[in-house]
């Protein structure tokens, strides 16, 4: 197979590059930042990866590589935590989650010999927050502007089934692995200094980064795979017990409630991912047959610290 990716070179992206090129698929990487990608995937290491330079919220001769493709990830996006949401930084969130998409649909629609198969990416975030609820792929967008966003960016995907093209949507929840999320949870309980995140009380619904990408590969690899699917692990936990896991795995005592300010200092204003949260299990994920390396937390800690 030949498999054109967006956001390569993200955390996500980078982890299913390798994954792809260790079992011999032909990979095109779509970057903004050509030496970037070339510093990460060198052709000397990466033989079978061919880099092109992109805009992606514009037309232009790199919707021509598509052509010959035969699935499409699309993982591109601006970073939800990088900085304070702004109104041009919401409007920069949007763009490059909603427009990028519109762009690979059309380059997809143009293609002469088309992908069988267009993977996007989306996010737990479409469901909205709650402490009570419990959301599976069936259930309905929720408010706020991650809702916005998702809902957005989904329906930019949608035509490209009026040109045959197969569809997955994968909602992606909080991704553990070294390089995310954990890793800028580390170092107030290396020091000691950890403890419940927010109240506590939040749930957290995760996955392990090599079951994403495991999910990712299923989807491209199984016909019968099409609609909306939940990127989480089938057991969600509340944030309490995720920090409980976390501090036992390093050794470390979990007594020290980390205040919201400190997590919104952290990750900005995309704290609300893990300070408000949302229970969220994968139905239809299971449903497919995917089978998950890390259903449960405690090994998936254990796993990313020891990497």
């Amino acid at each position: 197979m030949k498999i054109a990716i967006t956001g390569a070179t993200g955390f996500v992206g980078t982890r299913l590059v390798e994954r792809l090129h260790s079992e011999g698929e032909q990979i095109l990487v779509l970057t903004r930042n050509l030496e970037k990608a070339k510093l990460i995937f060198p052709n000397s290491a990466y033989p079978n990866l061919e880099v092109v330079a992109y805009e992606p919220q514009q037309s232009g001769a790199w919707q021509k590589s598509i052509d010959g493709c035969d699935g499409v990830v699309n993982l591109a996006g601006a970073g939800i935590a990088d900085e304070r949401w702004s109104a041009t930084r919401k409007q920069e969130i949007m763009d490059s989650r909603k427009v990028t998409t519109e762009k690979l649909v059309e380059a997809i629609a143009q293609a002469n010999s088309k992908p069988s198969v267009l993977v996007s990416g989306s996010a737990i975030g479409y469901y909205g927050t709650s402490e009570t609820a419990t959301f599976d792929e069936q259930s309905n967008s929720g408010n706020g502007f991650l809702a916005e966003i998702c809902r957005e960016w989904e329906t930019a995907a949608q035509p490209v089934k009026d040109v045959g093209v197969r569809l997955v949507i994968v909602r992606i929840g909080i991704v553990l692995g070294m390089g995310g999320t954990v890793s800028k949870m580390l170092t107030p309980f290396k020091l000691f200094a950890g403890g419940p995140i927010g109240s506590g009380k939040q749930w957290f619904s995760w996955i392990h980064i090599d079951d994403l990408v495991g999910l990712i590969l299923h989807s491209l690899r199984h016909p019968e795979m099409e609609g909306v699917f939940n990127g989480t692990a089938p057991n969600p936990v509340r944030m309490g017990e995720f920090c409980q896991d976390l501090a036992g795995a390093l050794n470390r005592p979990s007594w020290l409630p980390v205040p919201d300010l400190a997590i919104e200092l952290l990750l900005g204003d995309g704290a609300v991912v893990v300070l408000e949260g949302q229970k969220v299990l994968p139905k239809q994920t299971q449903a497919s047959g995917f089978e998950y390396q890390y259903p449960t937390v405690k090994p998936a800690i254990k796993n990313i610290l020891a990497s």
